[in-house]
């Protein structure tokens, strides 16, 4: 029996008298009354504290990865502690320019950018484009001998460092789709063709070894490859990127934004290396911030096997656990301290059998239907990668802070899914 790690709840999280939660001075049970469920409810302080920290640790640079998790709040959050933010697509420049973030403040990321996006962030004046490949480098002196404005730009390496995750996560080996390699020579050939161009000025390279990363080594033996490249290249800056790991089970840990940073330095400084270093952490940012609460809607025990727990969210608000066997925990939120005695395999309510949120939970024996159920360290990828299968509606995103909860992001709505779809009547 085992009550549940208090160090996986947002920073604000408080457990009241009668062991029910808060955060940010809301109860739990109140947002999911008030609201509905699933619902992702943000500490906003926690992404505050993790966005000054980022900055704190690097103070030459810090972009928020925005595929971790962005809104308009969330865009705004992060440019008003400091931060800069890491788009990836047309969609994510788009956002960021409509929450109120300076073009010049965006750095624009993707291995495989369309005409259309790169013209999008030339037009804009977004700070950095960071090169994944020649056809860029192509569409680039195109626009820019269209008339558009000549870009900053880095070049994304590929180090060949295999980081310890899983290998959907891992992005620094050679065996990837991610970067010039630095071993085959296509990075030193993509900084003399880049330098030989007047279409656009070259001031970093950038190098990425993965996602959800423990171990601060993979970082140190990144930032040590991409430093030795670097070296005798007279550039301004280096990006170690982001995929800082963090604790979603009892029993893991994670280093810290600042521990990370010290590695990151470390390993620069021991390479000779004095340029800029920047870092675009995202899940350590916004990961540990959100719980996700749910309500039950089935019990299903199967005597000798499994009791199976449904509720009325799934692979549509959280589809991490399916893509990845990730791990997390479960708990209720009235009861946060209660042991957890009853083994319990949590499910949405879509039509597939890998539709899991919990693989191996455990609740309190008194578990009933109607209980609101909670996910915690779900800040990260659940909004970002949710969907629409079986045309179920996408959770609302509320924010609270000092006993307040503001919506942010509201509760689709049925008439939502038939906008696009011309062959209804509406």
């Amino acid at each position: 029996m085992s009550s549940l790690p208090l160090n996986l709840l947002p920073d604000t999280a408080a457990v009241g008298p009668s062991g029910r939660l808060s955060v940010g001075g809301c109860d739990a049970g109140e947002l999911a009354a008030e609201f509905g469920t699933p619902l992702f409810v943000y500490d906003e302080e926690h992404l505050r504290s993790r966005c000054r920290e980022a900055v704190a640790a690097f103070p030459d640079g810090a972009a928020y990865a925005a595929k971790a998790f962005l809104c308009g709040a969330m865009a705004r959050l992060a440019h008003e502690e400091g931060m800069l933010l890491d788009v990836a697509t047309g969609g994510e420049i788009r956002l960021a320019l409509a929450a109120g973030a300076p073009a010049e403040r965006l750095v624009f990321h993707g291995n495989n950018k369309s005409l259309g996006e790169i013209r999008m962030a030339l037009e804009a004046g977004v700070g950095r484009i960071v090169i994944d490949s020649w056809e860029e480098i192509d569409r680039i002196e195109l626009l820019v001998g269209e008339g558009r404005p000549v870009p900053l730009v880095s070049i994304r390496v590929n180090p060949g460092v295999e980081a310890h995750t899983h290998f959907y996560l891992q992005t620094g080996v050679a065996d990837s789709k991610f970067g010039l390699s630095i071993e085959g020579g296509e990075a030193l050939a993509a900084v003399d063709r880049v330098r030989e161009s007047r279409a656009m000025e070259l001031v970093g390279a950038h190098a990425h070894v993965g996602s959800n990363v423990f171990d601060v080594k993979s970082f140190e033996r990144a930032a040590g490859a991409l430093a030795s490249f670097v070296a005798p290249l007279d550039l301004e800056e280096m990006s170690i990127g982001g995929g800082l790991g963090v604790a979603y089970v009892e029993g893991e840990s994670a280093p810290s934004i600042t521990e990370w940073a010290e590695a990151v330095r470390g390993a620069a400084r021991a390479a000779g290396i004095r340029l800029r270093i920047v870092a675009e952490p995202g899940r350590s940012i916004a990961a540990g911030a959100a719980v996700t609460l749910y309500t039950v809607g089935t019990i299903k025990r199967i005597a000798g096997i499994r009791t199976y727990v449904s509720v009325d969210g799934g692979m549509s608000d959280n589809p991490r656990p399916v893509l990845y066997g990730s791990g997390y925990e479960v708990f209720l939120p009235r009861a946060v301290l209660a042991d957890r005695d009853l083994p319990i395999r949590v499910v949405g309510k879509h039509c597939e059998s890998g539709d899991v949120l919990v693989w191996e939970g455990r609740a309190p024996s008194d578990l009933k239907v109607g209980d609101i159920l909670a996910t915690p360290v779900t800040g990260a990828y659940g909004h970002s990668m949710g969907s629409n299968y079986n045309m179920v509606l996408r959770p609302p995103v509320v924010f609270v802070r000092d006993g307040a909860a503001r919506l942010v992001v509201r509760r689709e709505e049925y008439e939502d899914l038939l906008v696009r779809d011309l062959g209804v009547d509406r």
